[in-house]
């Protein structure tokens, strides 16, 4: 029995190596913890709203792109290959967002155009952050911030 638990336990261990020093623990750390921080922001205004999307969906959506941009990095994906799969994140994102948007036919009137364009954005803002531009992720919630925010008071005025 003690060689078929120790060869089990060695391909285990073998199967959960992809980071192999504390470095490498702490860079993955940072970058998920960045997304989900930033996406949160996104997500807690969106649910201050009360739209459909809130701080779950988009710290999620901000985590799975991190992560879809993580594993291809540490795999040593090429750039070529790695715009395939930012292709697939847009697209899949696209139509996430899709689900979010109401048409009222009666009043020709369409909501939740703002929700999935933040949830774009949100899997932009994870991306930048798997990819190790934190400065560049926390600029742009910062700014996506000011546009729910700040400008929330312009809406209202020209129809």
């Amino acid at each position: 029995m003690a060689p078929l638990f120790r060869e089990i336990s060695q391909v285990a261990i073998k199967e959960f190596s992809d980071l192999h020093d504390l470095s490498q623990w702490t860079q993955l750390l940072i970058r998920l913890s960045v997304a989900i921080v930033l996406s949160g922001a996104l997500g807690y205004e969106r649910e201050s709203r009360r739209s459909a999307a809130g701080l779950r969906t988009h710290m999620l959506v901000g985590l799975g792109a991190a992560i879809f941009i993580l594993i291809p990095l540490q795999s040593g994906m090429t750039i070529i290959d790695m715009s395939r799969v930012l292709q697939g994140l847009i697209a899949g994102i696209g139509f996430l967002g899709a689900g979010a948007i109401i048409k009222v036919d009666k009043n020709r009137e369409v909501y939740g155009l703002t929700t999935a364009a933040s949830l774009w954005l949100t899997a932009a803002i994870g991306v930048s952050a798997g990819m190790g531009r934190e400065a560049t992720a926390v600029i742009s919630t910062v700014l996506a911030l000011i546009i729910l925010s700040l400008l929330r008071r312009f809406k209202g005025g020209a129809r």
